[in-house]
């Protein structure tokens, strides 16, 4: 699971700022994978959980900006004069 986390979390980072609705959808996927992976491997003892850490970095990077780019963008929009 921490590699599908890891994956999902690139997938999410790469299209956060071109398709926020990618990322909308990968990265929470991607942060519940991981969560659930770090708690399993925490119960039984486990050292090696960097690449769960790291999918849950970059899943929760990925949806703070998707959102910051929705309200850019929703700015400018709304911004324009016709």
């Amino acid at each position: 699971m921490d590699i599908a986390a890891l994956v999902l979390g690139i997938v999410g980072m790469l299209f956060s700022f071109f398709c926020g609705f990618i990322t909308m959808i990968t990265a929470p996927i991607g942060l519940t994978l991981g969560i659930i992976d770090l708690v399993k491997k925490k119960k039984e003892n486990m050292t090696n959980n960097g690449m769960a850490i790291s999918g849950i970095i970059l899943c929760s990077l990925s949806l703070v900006i998707a959102v910051i780019m929705f309200f850019v963008l929703a700015s400018v929009f709304s911004s324009l004069s016709y």
